[in-house]
């Protein structure tokens, strides 16, 4: 377990905020019970596509899906899919009121079928890359064109929703750009954080056929007390202290763990976090990534003393949560999932999986690790800040920031511009998160989500209304649960975003205007519990 000092981290608000909130005039169960729903590609779609305010700019670009060799630093270079053949992919910036068009050229093997999700953007529903809820698969050797409005400022990206892809090298930056921000700072560094099997110990889709075999039957040793789905999370005794995550080396992969007979290759055992209420992964990863590089051989950014840099960090990981500290600094948290809270200062934050954080520093004089701590998993990832002279620090650093002050999204506040207008909720619906690591059962309400048959008992809303969305997590694991096409507010005054933490066992209450119609996919975003069926689809009556 990772050591914190706990009178140093404020972590009351977490996974609760809003408990105490105003009731629904009405609840929902979120049966569908036969409804219609709203088309993806609708007159209500582009009618809302029609109100957003465009420059009547396009930016045009191509991005072809495809096997690449790639180069992580260190002499690491696997295979893996991605775009353009790097990862990430390049950056994509625009500015606010801009059409993006871009064409996705699928090159993928084995006529592996694919999309392009734009991860936080509130774009019209038969461009956000979910099929087949919202378009045909992009089918090997076939292309796709993407079209819409970027209507929001803020830090964003893209990936493929597909599978679990998401954990391949399919990825890359958005950023919307804001002509009338108002912050004061002289540089810009995107951060992206990854946790990395591809091409080295395995592959993502070898990872969930493990996985998914849950653990139930499995003999590992003394385990402690079951929980509801007989097993507590997956802290187990006697693997306690199996650390997986070297960021400088790989884990073997000619010896996996077993028992009886079920290969324990890919699972992790013994990840604990306090942040995290407990288990804080299944994967084990044998690299944890800082743009696309090693901890042992980093992205360096440099600059000059003095100079603010503005930070824009993104996890597009696929089952790892990051303490994020910039060693020798404060740092200033200023939006997150896009949008502007009021600043807040803090030594460390903690980013989970498809979160956005816009931080600011003013940097002194020499090198600085900026260190990705891989949220109970013993490892890290690591890039460098150089402002002057100075040998750069051990790939496995641990500056004192990440045991400082950190505070959590729920304690942050939301911008008098962005707050939700004070109102009722029209709707409620509990958002059950169900289902352990003993079947591998991840599900919302008791029921697994498929794609087979995407709009089957969906959670049901209408455009106008204000929805009140309760996530009570059943589970022994933490959920960073993410919700397309839309931002949500935590609780009354909290942050704006689209993706939120839930912690085990705990409750959290988010509010949002039904203002754009379609069907949209409401997930974990840890890749394979969104993929075992904790998804749901929360579409608009028709």
């Amino acid at each position: 377990m990772n050591s914190i000092n706990r009178r140093s981290v404020l972590l009351a608000g977490l996974g609760v905020a809003g408990a105490g909130a105003t009731a629904a005039c009405s609840s929902g169960s979120g049966s569908g019970g036969g409804a219609a729903l709203t088309n993806p590609s609708g007159s209500a779609v582009a009618a809302t596509e029609q109100q957003r305010k465009s420059t009547g700019r396009r930016h045009e670009l191509t991005l072809t899906a495809a096997p690449a060799m790639i180069d992580l630093g260190g002499g690491i270079m696997p295979r893996t899919w991605a775009f353009d053949g790097r990862t990430p992919g390049k950056e994509v910036r625009l500015s606010v009121g801009d059409t993006l068009v871009a064409e996705l050229s699928n090159q993928l093997p084995d006529k592996t079928a694919t999309s392009i999700h734009w991860h936080g953007i509130a774009l019209r529903n038969d461009m956000d890359g979910v099929p087949p809820a919202t378009q045909t698969a992009v089918r090997a050797g076939s292309t796709f064109t993407y079209r819409f409005i970027a209507d929001a400022p803020g830090t964003y990206f893209f990936h493929p929703h597909v599978g679990v892809q998401l954990d391949r090298g399919l990825y890359a930056p958005l950023i919307v750009e804001d002509p009338k921000e108002t912050l004061d700072y002289d540089d810009e560094w995107v951060v992206l954080l990854d946790d990395w099997v591809d091409g080295v110990t395995g592959t993502p889709d070898q990872v969930f056929a493990e996985v998914r075999q849950g653990m139930a039957g499995m003999h590992m040793g003394q385990s402690s007390s079951p929980g509801a789905d007989g097993m507590q999370g997956h802290d187990m005794d006697a693997m306690a202290g199996m650390d997986m995550g070297d960021s400088a080396a790989p884990s073997s992969p000619s010896a996996p763990a077993s028992s009886g007979g079920v290969s324990m290759k890919f699972m992790l055992m013994g990840a604990e976090s306090d942040l995290l209420g407990g288990d804080a992964g299944d994967v084990r990863y044998p690299y944890h990534l800082i743009n696309g590089r090693v901890a042992r051989d980093p992205d360096v950014h440099t600059s000059k003393p003095g100079r603010k840099v503005r930070l824009r960090i993104i996890n597009a990981g696929g089952d790892t949560a990051y303490r994020v500290a910039l060693g020798g600094h404060k740092l200033t948290i200023t939006h997150t999932d896009g949008f502007p809270i009021r600043h807040q200062e803090v030594d460390a934050l903690l980013v989970g999986m498809g979160e956005r954080y816009d931080v600011l520093a003013t940097l002194g004089d020499g090198v600085f690790p900026l260190v990705a701590l891989a949220e109970g998993k013993n490892a890290n990832g690591l890039a460098l800040v150089r402002t002057g002279s100075g040998s750069a620090p051990d790939a496995r650093v641990r500056p004192k920031e990440l045991n400082g002050m950190i505070m959590t999204a729920s304690q942050l506040r939301a911008t008098d511009d962005v707050r939700l207008k004070s109102a009722t909720p029209d709707v409620t619906h509990q958002v059950k998160l169900t289902g352990g690591m003993a079947k591998y059962n991840w599900a919302i309400n008791g029921m697994p989500f498929t794609m087979k048959d995407p709009e089957a008992r969906p959670i049901l809303i209408e455009e106008g209304q204000r929805v009140r969305l309760d996530f009570v997590n059943d589970t022994d694991m933490w959920h960073p649960m993410h919700l397309h096409g839309h931002t949500y507010q935590l609780g009354t005054s909290g942050p704006r975003k689209d993706t939120a933490i839930v912690l085990p066992r705990r409750k959290l209450s988010v509010f949002f205007d039904a203002d754009n119609p379609g069907q949209w996919m409401l997930h974990c975003h840890n890749a394979y519990h969104g993929e075992a069926g904790m998804m749901a689809n929360v579409a608009y009556r028709a």
